[in-house]
């Protein structure tokens, strides 16, 4: 699928300019928090093999960090990131991820992270950006932002997972609306249409996607990440209503995973901590 995304992409017209070497991924960790960010500014972060393996990595690197509770993920000048990168194609590269090419576009349209993955799109995230924003579990916007999918302008479609996301996210008739069209979206109708989270001014964007991102890192990391799962597993599910409870597709995933939570010390750990009128002591 990233193939595809990418040579797909490929056909919308862009060429960047030649940059001088730098990280194309800078990593941080602070207060459990990972920042992420896209760091090819003059490409404007556009995805090449070297910024979807840095990316593809970092975020696998933020999974296993025990320290880490919550990752943000970024872009560095006017863009947040805008999709594939045409000139690296043009020349016939690959711009999958080096050695894990499954994990998709941009080594994260197929990558399953088990902890909150916050987008802070700063700027310009149309394509490729988009489809890399829609797999973040929230999506923070600065004001300056812009959406879209615009593929079916050039004959393509959004191949790295915008067409499975997008209408998973927002209202069916507003998807095809917006991946029919082509056109692109603002900020402020991406926030009506239930697409973004928060849209705040640009020079608040950082602090905004951190003070999110705190609320969640406050709370058991364990119950955290099986509370993100059950809800990617229960979204393909069946009914909510079981006619013999406890026996169906979304019963069985809730009770599987209620399993794992009520069976690790930090269920205990909670109410204890409220009983005694304290912050709690997660054990991870």
């Amino acid at each position: 699928m990233a193939l595809v995304a990418a040579v797909g992409l490929a056909k919308l017209g862009v060429v960047h300019q030649d940059e001088p070497m730098t990280q194309p991924v800078l990593y941080d960790v602070s207060d459990h928090i990972a920042l992420l960010t896209l760091n090819r500014p003059e490409a404007m972060n556009a995805v090449n093999a070297d910024l979807a393996t840095a990316l593809g990595e970092a975020l696998d690197r933020a999974d296993h960090d025990p320290s880490v509770r919550v990752i943000i993920v970024t872009g560095t000048g006017k863009a947040f990131c805008a999709g594939a990168d045409l000139k690296a194609i043009a020349k016939g590269e690959d711009i999958s991820v080096r050695g894990n090419p499954q994990w998709g576009f941009g080594g994260y349209a197929e990558h399953w992270i088990n902890k909150p993955v916050i987008a802070a799109v700063n700027g310009f995230a149309m394509g490729g950006g988009t489809e890399l924003a829609l797999a973040c579990d929230l999506i923070v916007a600065s004001a300056e932002a812009k959406f879209g999918l615009p593929e079916v302008k050039r004959g393509l479609i959004a191949a790295a997972g915008g067409l499975i996301r997008i209408q998973r996210q927002i209202p069916m008739k507003r998807a095809l609306e917006l991946a029919l069209t082509g056109a692109s979206l603002d900020p402020e109708t991406a926030l009506e249409w239930g697409l973004v989270n928060k849209v705040v001014p640009a020079e608040q964007l950082l602090d905004e996607a951190r003070a999110l991102a705190a609320q969640i890192a406050a709370n058991a990391p364990t119950a955290v990440r099986m509370t993100k799962r059950l809800l990617h597993e229960a979204a393909g599910a069946n009914s909510d209503w079981d006619p013999e409870w406890g026996t169906g597709d979304a019963w069985k995933l809730n009770n599987d995973r209620t399993m794992e939570v009520f069976g690790h010390p930090d269920a205990i750990e909670g109410p204890m901590a409220f009983a005694e009128k304290r912050e709690p002591r997660w054990a991870d």
